[in-house]
C-alpha cells in the first residue's frame, strides 16, 4: 500500500531537526542529500548520489525480454526496475519494495498519474495508526510519495499500489515499504515523464539472476 507511518514520522522527524531523533540518525539521514532542486515551482531535497551505491543509479543495460518495448519490469529479489528500451536495452532503476508481508507480483498497466501527488493514507492504515492524518498535501516535505506517483491498476481496478517517490532515499535496494515500489525522487520523474498512460507493468519475484555486472552499463543523465 502506499507509503507508511515510518515514512511520515522520519519525513517530519528530519525537518524538525537533531533533537527530535538523536544528533547522530539525523546526520546520518542528512548525508543522504544535496542542495535542493525545483521542480514544477517545488523546492525539494536533492539526493546525493555520491553517497548511493553504484549499483542503485539509473543507467543502461543489457536486457533481453520478450516484452514489447516500453514495458515496466520490477524485479522485486534484486530490487530493480526495467524499463524495456529498443535493440535489447532498458534503463535500470534501483528501488525498494515491499517488506515481508507485504509484497506482491503480477501485471498491471499504469491508468493514472499524479504531479506532486496528494497522499491519502488507506483506510486499513488509518485503523492500524490513528494517528496518522487523514491526508498530506502535495508538495509537502511530510509527503512520502514525493514529486511523483504512477498509480497502478488491474483490469480497470485500482491495486492500491504505486510507483512513487520517498523521503527514504536509503531504503533504496531494501524491502522496506508496504508494497509500494519507491524510487529516488529524481528517478520518479524521469519515469513518469517516459510511461504514457496504459504502460504496461509486470511485477516479478526475480529475473535478474543472470544480470550484467555493473561495469557493462552506461549512465542515463
Amino acid at each position: 500500500m502506499v507509503g507508511t507511518r515510518r515514512d511520515v514520522l522520519l519525513g517530519g522527524l528530519a525537518l524538525l531537526g537533531a533533537g527530535a531523533i538523536g544528533r547522530p540518525v539525523f546526520a546520518q539521514a542528512s548525508s543522504f542529500f544535496a542542495g535542493t532542486a525545483v521542480d514544477n515551482g517545488i523546492t525539494f531535497r536533492a539526493t546525493n548520489f555520491a553517497r548511493i551505491d553504484r549499483r542503485w543509479h539509473r543507467q543502461v543495460v543489457k536486457y533481453f525480454s520478450s516484452e514489447p518495448i516500453g514495458t515496466v519490469v520490477v524485479d522485486t529479489r534484486h530490487h530493480f526496475l526495467y524499463l524495456i528500451m529498443e535493440n535489447k536495452t532498458a534503463i535500470r532503476y534501483g528501488v525498494g519494495v515491499g517488506r515481508d508481508g507485504f509484497k506482491w507480483f503480477g501485471r498491471a498497466t499504469i491508468d493514472s498519474k499524479s504531479l506532486w501527488p496528494r497522499w491519502t493514507p488507506p483506510p486499513e492504515m488509518r485503523k492500524r495508526h490513528p494517528e496518522l492524518p487523514e491526508f498530506v498535501a502535495g508538495g509537502s516535505p511530510k509527503n512520502p510519495l514525493g514529486p511523483r506517483a504512477m498509480y497502478l491498476h488491474r483490469d480497470g481496478v485500482d491495486t492500491g499500489y504505486r510507483f512513487h517517490g520517498t523521503l527514504e532515499p536509503w531504503s533504496i535496494g531494501k524491502d522496506a515499504s508496504s508494497g509500494c515500489i519507491r524510487m529516488f525522487n529524481e528517478d520518479a520523474i524521469d519515469l513518469y515523464q517516459r510511461c504514457p498512460i496504459g504502460t504496461a507493468v509486470q511485477v516479478l519475484p526475480h529475473i535478474a539472476d543472470q544480470a550484467p555486472p555493473a561495469t557493462e552499463v552506461t549512465a542515463v543523465e
